[in-house]
């Protein structure tokens, strides 16, 4: 054999060898997707977008979802409710082939210092037996006919108790717990998470940014098989993708000891007052995302919003943040793709290796 032909059968023999099943690509250890979210209140935009992420962009989906307690108060079953409407979606998604992800939302997801809106309007409250209740029966429902592979039961617990009165958040506490312990005494229960908000975990939101940990929470919900992260790094004061610290999962996952999933989270691509951005710097954050992925070896990443949303067709509240998320999609209002899309792909084609 000649030195040329020898040095060919050794490349072969490395390319052959990698960690990856494609040429050179290392595997991926989490799913990737996305929720329905639409850009604007319009079905025929909204099918469209859904049937454009689900085919070739991602292998999970998420629900993130409130509990319906105006129709729950109302007198409508729990089961009733789910078959007629989350049934759906989630029928859609297991035949595209999907690993489903529900989270719960028990409070304002806009303003961690507010209980969910409707019980606002109805002047009820988390901390009411009553309303415990219909929880525990949402969540029993959502499991029992709908079978996610991951169930959360709270979104960003740390927050909630950072900002939120603490009756709110002994309320969630006391809730999930008990919800728990209903699912797991069905057999065969979903992976139960909560989330914490990652930047709240790292001390980005109180100021002075040393890292504040998770302790409380994993005291507080027992229960959790992993841990649902939610993640916004350019609300958190970081300015540039780069800067965010290679261990800002990782850190979260050895302090838990426990799998952990991206439920939520992104860059916007839209420069916000002094802060400074662009679908250039969205993009980079992905690349920067999937390494931080890496290092906490992730069990799923998923951004709630696929497109951008249209403002202009939304009627919000005064003071409302929604503006602050409005810019995460991997494409425009329109469908239109943005650079970001090309670095979400790239991780996408890397082989899965859970």
């Amino acid at each position: 054999m000649t030195k040329a032909a020898r040095a060919w059968l050794w490349c072969g023999l490395a390319l052959a060898c990698s960690d990856g099943a494609g040429p050179g690509l290392t595997p991926r250890t989490f799913r990737m997707g996305f929720s329905a979210i639409p850009p604007r209140p319009d079905q025929a935009i909204t099918l469209q977008a859904l049937n454009l992420w689900t085919s070739g962009h991602a292998d999970a989906a998420i629900m993130h979802v409130s509990v319906p307690y105006r129709a729950l108060l109302s007198g409508l079953g729990a089961p009733q409710e789910v078959r007629g409407n989350e049934l759906g979606l989630a029928n859609y998604y297991r035949a595209k082939g999907l690993r489903l992800v529900i989270t719960v939302d028990v409070t304002n997801g806009l303003d961690r210092a507010a209980e969910d809106p409707v019980l606002d309007s109805l002047g009820r409250s988390i901390t009411d037996t009553a309303i415990q209740r219909r929880y525990a029966e949402y969540v029993l429902a959502l499991d029992s006919i709908l079978h996610p592979d991951y169930l959360g039961l709270a979104a960003e617990t740390n927050l909630i108790r950072l900002a939120a009165p603490d009756s709110v958040y002994q309320a969630v506490v006391t809730i999930t717990n008990a919800a728990a312990s209903k699912v797991l005494a069905l057999g065969s229960p979903p992976r139960l998470y909560v989330s914490v908000q990652v930047e709240t975990a790292w001390g980005r939101l109180q100021g002075g940014g040393s890292y504040a940990g998770i302790a409380q929470d994993l005291a507080d919900f027992p229960f959790l098989d992993c841990l649902g992260l939610s993640s916004y790094p350019y609300l958190g004061g970081y300015r540039d993708p780069d800067s965010i610290p290679l261990d800002y999962y990782a850190r979260l996952r050895a302090e838990s000891a426990r799998p952990v999933l991206v439920v939520e989270g992104g860059w916007t691509s839209l420069s916000l007052g002094a802060f400074i951005s662009s679908p250039a710097e969205q993009a980079r954050y992905l690349e920067r995302q999937g390494r931080l992925l890496d290092s906490a070896r992730a069990i799923a990443v998923f951004q709630l919003t696929f497109t951008d949303l249209d403002l202009s067709a939304l009627t919000l509240p005064p003071g409302s943040i929604l503006p602050l998320f409005a810019h995460l999609g991997l494409v425009d209002s329109a469908l239109g793709p943005k650079p970001a899309l090309t670095a979400w792909d790239r991780s996408f084609a890397r082989p899965l290796a859970p």
